[in-house]
């Protein structure tokens, strides 16, 4: 090879790539209370890799469920990490991001569809709760006789019971309430929804569910005492059953906000929530806009 030769190949050389953390300084749909989440998330599920970089590719609605993809980047390889519920795939082994999305979506509907109750991974606030409906739900299908169904009653008011109790011990009640009776279902249910559904905005949907949590009780007390109980009045009760507890559920999550539903600046209601280990003494609960660049981090200038 002539001088000649050397000289043109060196106007042709390929530049060596970015090093990832070079290359976050140049991207700009960026979103540091996500990424955050993401990397602290991969961190602690795989601690022998660090990672360098993170960036959203898409989100996808599938089934009405929306699915956020992230490409991360380690110091030791690359991954997909998917949301909802969050895990994460080397992308070694799965390099088509179609084929992951699939299969990801395919496996959380079957750990959705046993996350809860007494055969579920993690722990949750309603596990009794939980634990006595699936109790209701197996007598119900072995049931023959009309005792057999009002037994199931008896198991859909105890669920209704302990629910009160997880309840109570995480909403705090205002002062100079005069605490009802624990079994007292129908009192403790208008005081937990006036506590996490107050304010005129909220007048319509306070009504339904004390109606609703009010009239699910009556209806599974019914079915204790039916003497003519049968299948179908079971399978309506616990229907009803499911649906308040699931009431209650949504109103504790939406608590877990501090009450702020929307943006304060944007009015948007994309409100994340997000959680830094690194304040002291067992680190701090923060939210985030996903719309603007608000946030309410307790550090933030």
């Amino acid at each position: 090879m002539g001088p000649d030769d050397t000289a043109e190949a060196s106007e042709h050389t390929i530049p060596e790539p970015l090093p990832p953390r070079e290359i976050a300084q140049y991207l700009i749909n960026t979103d540091p209370h996500l990424e955050t989440d993401i990397s602290e998330y991969f961190e602690l599920e795989v601690p022998d890799e660090t990672v360098l970089l993170v960036e959203k590719i898409k989100q996808e609605i599938v089934a009405g469920e929306a699915y956020e993809i992230w490409d991360v980047t380690t110091d030791k390889g690359r991954w997909w990490v998917i949301t909802n519920l969050t895990n994460k795939y080397s992308q070694h082994h799965f390099p088509s991001l179609d084929y992951v999305l699939t299969f990801h979506v395919g496996l959380m509907m079957r750990v959705k569809s046993r996350s809860v109750g007494a055969d579920a991974d993690e722990p949750h606030p309603f596990d009794e709760v939980f634990r006595r409906k699936q109790q209701a739900e197996e007598r119900h299908d072995s049931a023959v006789e009309a005792v057999d169904y009002q037994a199931v009653g008896m198991q859909l008011r105890e669920s209704l019971i302990s629910l009160i109790g997880a309840m109570r011990r995480r909403v705090d009640i205002a002062e100079g309430t005069d605490p009802p009776k624990s079994a007292d279902f129908v009192s403790w249910s208008q005081i937990l929804i006036n506590e996490l559904c107050s304010g005129s905005g909220n007048q319509k949907l306070r009504m339904y569910l004390r109606t609703m949590a009010k009239e699910t009780w009556q209806l599974v007390s019914w079915l204790t005492h039916d003497n003519d109980a049968d299948r179908t009045a079971s399978s309506i009760a616990i229907h009803a059953c499911n649906t308040t507890v699931g009431h209650f559920a949504q109103l504790l999550e939406r608590s877990s906000t501090g009450g702020i539903q929307h943006c304060p600046i944007c009015k948007s209601r994309q409100i994340r929530t997000h959680f830094d280990p690194q304040f002291l003494p067992d680190g701090e609960y923060y939210l985030s806009c996903g719309a603007c660049e608000w946030n309410d981090h307790p550090a933030r200038i």
